[in-house]
């Protein structure tokens, strides 16, 4: 499937909480690489983000929810130790890895990435089975309207949780969401011991050799 031309929807990249034009509260200026405050990460707590999505995906990533370093930054997976961004690369997606304050060129590749839960935490398992549950009604109405090819979450206990699957293992699922053919992966949080960055991009490199198959 071709990749979207254009970024977001401005619905989309709309954070109410922001405060401030071109990045999220608290944190001013452009797309610095550098450490959110003690204070920067304490003030994140519950902040959204906006997704990085648009019309005609390929893939679209699925995140359990914003950790405090995404919410001070307003990068998807931006706290050091998280893998997903080196996982995207070694499973093929990219051609280099992104820093995660790239995280726009995504949609030029035929990718995005939006959450379960909107609201940022320190730990995923803060969340409450209702707002997972809640999550993935809203996920598949935001699948119905930019109809991605794939859907690939991100998290196999926060998928099991959310779509009432609760035998559901890693790889492809039997159901769609919309119109779009699903697919679970390992969460690529540094506290995952299960899986290593190998791992994990063998992981990404499955899915990715899916998209690529005959329909």
């Amino acid at each position: 499937m071709a990749a979207p031309t254009g970024g977001p929807g401005a619905a989309d990249r709309l954070d109410t909480r922001a405060g401030l034009t071109g990045g999220p509260a608290g944190v001013t200026g452009g797309p610095e690489r550098r450490r959110p405050t003690r204070e920067e990460l304490a003030a994140a707590a519950e902040r959204t983000i906006p997704d990085v999505i648009g019309p005609g995906l390929t893939v679209l990533f699925v995140g359990i929810n914003p950790g405090l370093w995404s919410a001070a930054t307003g990068w998807h997976f931006a706290r050091p130790g998280n893998r997903f961004w080196p996982a995207l690369h070694r499973g093929g997606f990219t051609p280099r890895q992104l820093h995660p304050s790239e995280q726009d060129a995504l949609p030029g590749y035929g990718l995005g990435i939006t959450n379960m839960v909107a609201r940022a935490s320190a730990r995923a398992d803060e969340l409450t089975a209702d707002e997972l549950v809640e999550g993935a009604r809203i996920l598949t109405a935001k699948v119905r309207r930019h109809r991605p090819a794939w859907v690939a979450v991100v998290g196999v206990t926060a998928y099991r949780i959310g779509f009432g699957r609760p035998k559901a293992a890693f790889g492809p699922q039997p159901e769609l969401l919309g119109d779009a053919r699903l697919w679970v992966l390992p969460n690529p949080s540094g506290l995952n011991a299960h899986f290593t960055a190998e791992t994990l991009g063998a992981a990404f490199g499955e899915l990715r050799a899916a998209t690529a198959a005959p329909a």
